[in-house]
This record gives structure tokens, C-alpha cells and sequence, in this order.
């Protein structure tokens, strides 16, 4: 069976089985993938996937089951289980199958990879980091191209069908120089073409220009309440934590967040704006559709004020908070208007962050960990790589403590974020 037949096919023993309603997802995708292990090709094959998630509402209760096999006695055998979860759970009125929104395609990129070109450019990428950093190895890097087809069907009328494709780097690597060696850094992006030099792509050269300067590194010092810099890599570790703790299915539901009445109102400093952003065109392969709904970009913040939680469909039927209009974390920060070399210059005595190693924030947004592949601020310069520092917080008074937004972006491809600094960090040296 083809996929809309498998969904046709479901969705009919579902209803006969039973159900008042039921959605079923379809999926089959391959992988091309090139691997280099210490700075050497090391593997290159093909994989195939496949998949199948169903969720029925019986009697006011919700079944899910999903298996990774489309043989015929596989979904049988799924179905039958997805109905007996059912059957034995609780009635809840939040529970239902999407409206019906009709038929919709999408197509994204391209699809099909030009695996001689992927080569090419993992050979060049060898060379470029041999030639221009030759203290860097590369521990293990893997290129792919990845290529999905998908369905979505329920039994209010959606169909989604969904074909896209995508190239993606992603770069662990260390710098050695005889017995001295930095912490391992990292890199990733995706896109849709091979155009550029993978050494060349946004922040890439960044990364290993850190790990070289991290072999020598010093104390931070003491300790003191200053102001720090993110990188975009690091902001968006920041800001998926924010998301989670305060603005998530679950801390809405069970009403732990300390925004959870505060939509409408002022969270952060006024400058500062968050966006998830699928359908822009600089992210790849963005999310489409989402639970039975077609995605919309949405703002999180703006100029400050809370304007939505990143709830699904459930949580917001359980709550009364309007749904979030994807569920992606394709997120976008808007820039400010200074540069990053403007609001180094500003500082006297701070950190900047390329990457922060610490435990889930608590509930009520403490945070605590270690800053890595970190750089001494002083009298307005970036100076040293710094020994590891510990970094402290809170993030519900991170985010009304901004000082300042660059002008300049960085793009992954799932991501377009700038640098950002905030006061009231808490720095401790060793």
C-alpha cells in the first residue's frame, strides 16, 4: 500500500474498531550520510525509515500507538492497540481530533541529493581545516542528506502532504597542541544547497578560531554580578529553556509557571522580541503542519509583552489559552540596532558565551552551570579564553535585565538569532 492508502486503510479499521474520530500520521524517508572519524572518511552508506502514529478518541478517551514497520499485520496489530489504550483510559474533554481544514501540499527543497558534491565538499572541508587551523581535529563529523515524504489524515476532512529535502553538517572538534587540548566545540547547520564551503558557513571559522585560542586559557577571577554576552548558539539554548519552564504544555496545565497570567503584559525588557518563524524562507525544511493544523509564524514577545504560550492543541482546550500557532522552535530574536564590537566595547569587566553546561533551570527559572569556550571582557576588548567559569541566574529576571541586541545575525537554517547581553549574571572563577 502507498501511504494515503496505509492512512485510508487505518483511519477505516480505527472507525470500525470503535472510534469517534481518529488522525493518522504516515512517513517514509532515506538518509545519505558521509562520516569522518579523527580527521578521516570513515563511512558512507544509505538508510531507509518508516513510520506510522495513529491516535483515536473512544468514548472521550485518547489511544496513541506508533510503530516503524507499514507491513499490513504491523498496523493491525497497532490498531488494536491503539484502541485498548482507549478503552482503558480516562474520559477527558480536551481530547478530540482536529477540525477539518481540507487538502493542502507542501514542498520544500531538493529531492534528490547530489552525494558527488557532498563528497567533494567534506574532502574540501578536510583540507580548508588542515590548511587554515592546523592545531584543530575534526572528531567526528557527519554530512547528510535527508529526504522525507509524509501524510497526515483525520477524519474531519485534513489531508497534508508533505515532501521535503535537506543537507546537514553536523562538527564535533578539539584543539591539540602536545599536551595541551581545549574542550570539544561544536557546529551545525542545514540547507538546501552546496554552495558555500562548509568552513565558510555562518559562525563556523568563529568556532575553531575559539577552540584554538581555548589552549591557553586563564581564571575569570573573582566572583561578581556582572553583564554577560550570549552568542546565538548559546541565546537559543536560553531560550528553548525560557520556552520550556515557563511557556510549555505542561507548566500551563499544571499552572506552575510565573507567566501564567501574564499574557498581555510586560515579561521582558522592551526591546527585546521572540518569534518561531517556519515559514520563513531562511529556515529549511520548516515545519508546515502541526497536529492536525497548518503552521503560522507566531510571536512569543514582543517589545517585551508576552503575546502567547507554546501550547498544543490539548493544553489549550485544557487551559483557554489560545494555541500556539506552530510547534516548531524555528526561533528569531529581532536585532537591535548596535553592533557586537559596540556593546563589547560598553563593557568593563564580563564574559562572553559561546556555550553553557548546566542541569534543567529549577521551576521558578534559578539556573546554574558552567560557561565553556568562554572569553574574558575587559575595558571593552575580548581578551583571553577563560578556565571554567560558573555562571548563575534567574530566568525570569534574565529576560527584564537585556542590555543590548546586535544588529549582526547568525543563520543555521533552523535558527536566526543575534548576540545578546544581560546584566545581573552572577560570574565565579576558579
Amino acid at each position: 500500500m502507498n501511504k494515503r492508502e496505509i492512512a485510508e486503510y487505518t483511519l477505516d479499521k480505527l472507525m470500525k474498531s470503535g472510534a469517534e474520530g481518529a488522525s493518522v500520521g504516515v512517513s517514509q524517508g532515506s538518509t545519505d550520510e558521509l562520516n569522518i572519524d579523527g580527521g578521516e572518511f570513515s563511512l558512507m552508506r544509505t538508510l531507509f525509515n518508516s513510520g506510522l502514529s495513529m491516535k483515536a478518541i473512544v468514548g472521550g478517551r485518547k489511544g496513541n500507538a506508533a510503530i516503524n514497520r507499514l507491513d499490513r499485520e504491523s498496523i493491525d496489530a497497532a490498531i488494536e492497540n491503539c484502541i485498548a489504550a482507549a478503552k482503558s483510559g480516562k474520559p477527558d474533554s480536551a481530547e478530540r481530533i482536529a477540525p477539518g481544514v481540507g487538502e493542502h501540499s507542501f514542498e520544500d527543497g531538493p529531492q534528490q541529493p547530489d552525494t558527488a558534491l557532498l563528497y567533494d565538499r567534506m574532502r574540501e572541508y578536510i583540507e580548508d581545516v588542515r590548511k587554515d587551523y592546523p592545531l584543530i581535529m575534526l572528531e567526528q563529523v557527519i554530512a547528510q542528506f535527508d529526504h522525507e515524504e509524509s501524510l497526515y489524515m483525520n477524519t474531519n476532512g485534513t489531508v497534508f502532504n508533505s515532501i521535503g529535502g535537506e543537507y546537514g553538517i553536523e562538527a564535533m572538534f578539539s584543539a591539540h597542541d602536545g599536551e595541551r587540548s581545549s574542550s570539544f566545540c561544536g557546529f551545525g547547520a542545514s540547507m538546501y544547497d552546496l554552495d558555500r564551503r562548509i568552513i565558510d558557513m555562518d559562525l563556523h571559522r568563529n568556532t575553531l578560531e575559539g577552540a584554538v585560542k581555548s589552549l591557553a586559557t586563564r581564571s575569570f577571577g573573582d566572583k561578581m554580578v556582572g553583564r554577560v554576552i550570549f552568542t546565538p548558539g548559546c541565546l537559543a539554548g536560553f531560550l528553548s529553556s525560557i520556552i520550556g519552564n515557563f511557556m510549555s504544555d505542561s507548566v500551563i496545565i499544571d499552572g506552575t509557571s510565573p507567566w501564567k497570567n501574564r499574557i498581555g503584559e510586560q515579561v521582558a525588557s522592551e526591546g527585546l522580541c521572540v518569534s518561531t518563524i517556519p515559514l520563513d524562507p531562511r529556515i529549511v525544511c520548516g515545519e508546515r503542519f502541526s497536529g492536525g493544523f497548518v503552521s503560522e509564524n507566531m510571536d512569543y514577545i514582543k517589545d517585551g509583552v508576552l503575546k502567547g504560550f507554546a501550547i498544543g492543541d490539548y493544553a489549550s482546550l485544557k487551559t483557554g489559552f489560545a494555541r500556539a500557532a506552530n510547534q516548531s522552535m524555528n526561533l528569531w530574536v529581532k536585532p537591535g540596532e548596535k553592533s557586537l564590537e559596540e556593546i563589547v566595547s560598553g563593557i568593563g569587566r564580563g564574559l562572553i558565551i559561546d556555550r553553557f553546561s548546566g542541569g534543567d533551570p529549577a521551576q521558578n527559572g534559578d539556573f546554574s552551570g558552567v560557561a565553556k569556550n568562554s572569553f574574558l571582557i575587559e575595558n571593552g576588548k575580548i581578551t583571553d579564553a577563560v578556565s571554567e567559569t560558573m555562571i548563575s541566574g534567574n530566568l525570569v529576571e534574565l529576560m527584564q535585565s537585556l542590555a543590548a541586541v546586535s544588529r549582526e545575525t547568525a543563520c543555521d537554517g533552523q535558527s536566526v538569532l543575534p548576540w545578546a547581553a544581560f546584566d545581573g549574571v552572577t560570574i565565579s572563577g576558579k
